[in-house]
């Protein structure tokens, strides 16, 4: 028997569920934008964790790629043996109730359950990125009414998805991230994501699972107000926290995504607590007459501990301080008694271009201070870097830094190393087990001093500095610290794997 031309589209032709062309690119356009969201605001949920390093962006981009792309497949396969309307409630339900429980889980896990952490923050990344991008294939199905038009409705919505992504990941690094707090960003998506679900329900099916996902919702906005590792701030690169001394009414730390900062004491800025900080003070008052104002500029602020101590200890120097977290230095004025006649001049602003700003021989001391979680940033660790310090510093100029490295100090060697190429002098300040000087230690790690310069620093002073102030810490030069570097790489713009070859893990604080 011959089927005539107004019975059901032959076998093998798309069928129409009477999904509008709007409403599809409604549902392409936000679910794409929010796996985006939630890719981009994972790194920072786990940087507290496991660091802001190029292995945790790699681990997370990837996660989410593995996400996109099962998800796509799956809810390809699943759209054509089942009435894909059906589909689409709970793909927008489900990943917007594990969204909003994303921070209270990962922050939870993180401090009660560390070993899982890696395992549960995939899962929060994996499941709603392949629900939400299942969407896509889903509502391709849906808008498929003819072969002959296939090329335009796939074209089509994945240009649409595409532009979702690009609005969504815009939108997360310059509007959402500066304004919000990261589990306000995903407690709301979450709302949003079900409240989508919820109209597509109660137009397919009534509300079925809505009252659940709701729930789901509002349970992860309690959860996250009684979980661990909450922030007194969330700024664009951190979780902040000021923690009173217990011990020290004036003494506060800057604790920034779980690292210890920095430590100021509000009344006597001449109070160093931590051990670098008074190597480097060491070194610095070594290198310059006693009293003596100083032109010094500081890469990295962080609480501005030795911007004030030089203020305090050499009345009329002149600190410009590049700091790129606006929030840390708004925190500087508001609870660490900054104040703007210090001579301290912080400028908000990326170390690397506040060096390019500065004329040829006009500072004194140039500090390196600059981290991001707990690595320096690759990009202030390179020859080429190096070589900008260099042209800002007078020929008695002294440029010091702070390192933190673990393991085998692959890190620190080759930064040394590449200190070295471009200083006639170069000096590193450490425990003595991890400089080199006691063979028979095993390196602990932590923190370094490297210290680099046109001309000779009177090291003798220098040591006696450090023993005055107990830290225990002795200096390798000369053939000692050309032994301890090794064959160490040099880091240059072109190649500076600095995420590579840190280890950072052991005790861990810097500025």
């Amino acid at each position: 028997m011959t089927r005539s031309s107004s019975s059901p589209l032959a076998e093998g032709t798309p069928h129409n569920y009477g999904l509008g062309p709007r409403t599809a690119a409604v549902l392409v356009f936000g679910s794409s934008a929010a796996v985006l969201v939630v890719e981009i605001v994972a790194l920072r949920l786990l940087a507290p964790y496991l660091g802001l390093t190029l292995e945790t962006s790699t681990m997370v981009i990837g996660i989410a790629l593995t996400a996109i792309a099962v998800g796509s497949w799956l809810g390809g396969r699943i759209a054509d043996q089942v009435n894909p309307r059906r589909l689409i409630g709970p793909s927008l339900g489900v990943s917007g109730a594990v969204v909003a429980l994303t921070p209270a889980v990962l922050r939870t896990t993180a401090e009660w359950a560390p070993a899982m952490l890696l395992l549960i923050a995939s899962l929060t990344i994996l499941v709603p990125g392949a629900l939400l991008s299942a969407v896509t294939p889903i509502v391709t199905k849906l808008r498929l009414t003819s072969l002959a038009e296939t090329g335009t409705v796939v074209g089509r919505l994945s240009g649409v998805g595409t532009v979702g992504a690009i609005v969504g990941t815009v939108l997360t690094g310059f509007v959402l991230v500066s304004r919000l707090p990261v589990s306000g960003i995903l407690i709301g998506l979450g709302t949003l994501l079900v409240v989508g679900s919820a109209l597509v329900e109660w137009r397919t099916r009534g509300w079925s699972s809505t009252p659940a996902l709701t729930l789901a919702v509002v349970a992860g906005g309690l959860a996250t107000m009684v979980a661990p590792g909450g922030c007194d701030t969330e700024t664009r690169y951190h979780c902040a926290r000021i923690v009173a001394d217990p011990d020290r009414g004036s003494g506060r730390t800057l604790v920034l995504d779980g690292v210890r900062h920095s430590y100021v004491d509000i009344d006597d800025p001449t109070l160093l607590k931590f051990e670098y900080v008074r190597a480097i003070a060491s070194v610095v008052d070594a290198a310059f007459p006693k009293s003596r104002p100083l032109a010094a500029h500081h890469l990295g602020g962080g609480g501005l501990t030795f911007p004030r101590y030089l203020a305090a200890t050499r009345p009329g120097t002149r600190s410009l301080v590049s700091e790129i977290d606006s929030e840390v230095v708004r925190i500087d004025r508001d609870q660490l008694g900054l104040r703007s006649e210090g001579g301290i001049d912080v400028r908000v602003e990326d170390g690397r271009l506040g060096l390019r700003r500065l004329d040829a021989g006009s500072r004194d001391l140039v500090v390196g201070d600059a981290f991001g979680g707990v690595s320096v940033p690759w990009h202030l660790t390179t020859t080429e870097a190096m070589t900008d310090v260099r042209r800002v510093l007078n020929e008695n100029g002294l440029y010091v830094a702070n390192l933190i490295d673990h393991g085998g100090l692959a890190f620190a060697r080759a930064e040394v190393a590449t200190l070295s190429k471009t200083f006639e002098h170069v000096a590193l300040v450490g425990k003595p087990s991890d400089i080199g000087l006691d063979p028979t230690a095993t390196p602990e790690g932590g923190n370094l001093v490297v210290l680099a310069s046109k001309r000779p620093v009177d090291l003798r002073v220098a040591q006696e500095a450090l023993d005055a102030r107990q830290t225990g810490w002795k200096i390798a030069t000369g053939d000692d610290l050309t032994s301890w570097i090794g064959g160490a790489q040099l880091l240059t713009d072109d190649h500076a794997p600095v995420d590579q070859l840190l280890q950072p893990y052991g005790p861990r604080s810097s500025q």
